[in-house]
């Protein structure tokens, strides 16, 4: 299995799989534009996208759903409240067609090609917001964004994870003291928000398994957050737990390379 990530934070989310020439695009909120550069410059093809995936009706993860649905003819997956979340949100460039919406609510699976997806909800104060557990004959993949509060149902994920994207979006300090107001800071730690450096961090020392081997950090804050200083949070709660993975920051802006799972 192959995995890239084109953008992961408020400017736009948009992950990559492909296994066996069937690629699954897991939210597409980068314009279409630069979804196209992304595929030219890394020798992709788009012939190769089989399906996209959905977390959540927010604009940074759907702002280009409907336009590469329409484009490329494919089915979009994503729980019934989300459908109906984004046939209303006026920034989506272009709407899902009827025939190609897939509802896929938490707890349960579909088989895509070589993957089978399991959903399974993350609390966010969207319409609603699934995560996904994604399995194949060589290895899994689990990715849960925008967490308003670590469950014991992801926490559970977290521990069947061989490589995982989790959030770690905030550093306390920095929210508290910083330019946000008020109101936003609380519905960031309301519980529906999102999840912080010190959340995730002590999420994955209590429930990660040995069998981990990669971790990637995803939608930080580029305001409330640094990368080196996600990174000294989580590396610190892994180093404490004797867990070994891999720790990766991944960037609001660039893609990453490939990485072979």
């Amino acid at each position: 299995m192959k995995f890239i990530s084109f953008g992961s934070g408020s400017s736009g989310n948009c992950y990559y799989l492909l296994e066996d020439g069937f690629g699954l695009v897991i939210d597409q909120g980068i314009g279409i534009r630069s979804f196209k550069r992304y595929f030219r410059d890394y020798g992709l093809s788009q012939g190769e996208i089989k399906a996209i995936l959905v977390t959540h009706d927010h604009t940074d993860h759907v702002k280009a759903v409907g336009a590469v649905s329409q484009e490329h003819h494919l089915p979009v997956y994503a729980a019934e409240k989300v459908h109906s979340g984004m046939d209303h949100n006026y920034l989506m460039s272009k709407k899902i067609a009827e025939p190609n919406k897939h509802f896929l609510m938490p707890g349960e699976t579909v088989v895509l090609g070589p993957f089978t997806i399991t959903a399974f909800d993350v609390p966010h104060d969207a319409s609603a917001n699934n995560g996904y557990f994604i399995t194949t004959d060589s290895t899994n993949f689990c990715l849960m964004t925008d967490c308003g509060k670590m469950t014991e149902e992801m926490c559970r994920f977290i521990n069947k994870a061989e490589n995982l994207v989790v959030e770690a979006n905030y550093d306390e300090a920095m929210l508290v003291t910083g330019p946000y107001p008020l109101y936003l800071k609380n519905r960031i730690q309301s519980g529906l928000g999102h999840s912080s450096n010190r959340e995730t961090a002590a999420a994955l020392a209590s429930s990660l398994s040995p069998a981990i081997k990669s971790i990637w950090l995803c939608h930080l804050s580029e305001e409330n957050n640094h990368p080196e200083l996600c990174r000294k949070t989580v590396q610190c709660s892994l180093n404490s737990v004797g867990c070994a993975a891999e720790l990766h920051i991944l960037k609001r802006r660039t893609p990453t390379g490939v990485f072979e799972l």
